[in-house]
């Protein structure tokens, strides 16, 4: 079932372009290679990747979360519906068997 829902958040989510932030992260990228040691940048840039990989897990679960919830949602309508349309047979047998009946009182 996850791997459905990865599928559709695939093909339905669109991410944001996020220019700015990514064009600041750029800049501080390359001010961290000047200023870091080889072993110091290949730190950075495993942090970097490691908040990526959080972050777009995160989107994942969060989508669907929400299709789940929506889902949910879904059925409990249905359910109140079905309630309410056999409440409303029954209501209006119940009138019906005591309008005939009071016609015969009549």
């Amino acid at each position: 079932m996850k791997t459905l829902l990865k599928d559709l958040y695939d093909c339905f989510y669109t991410p944001p372009e996020f220019s700015e932030q990514k064009q600041e992260v750029e800049e501080c990228h390359q001010a961290l290679i000047k200023a870091l040691e080889k072993p110091e940048r290949r730190l950075v840039l495993r942090i970097m990747d490691a908040q990526s990989l959080m972050a777009e897990e995160r989107s994942i679960d969060s989508f669907i979360s929400g299709f789940e919830l929506a889902w949910q949602l879904s059925m409990e309508l249905n359910q109140f519906e079905k309630e309410r349309s056999v409440s409303r047979c029954t209501a209006k047998r119940s009138g019906a068997l005591s309008m005939s009946g009071e016609e015969e009182a009549t």
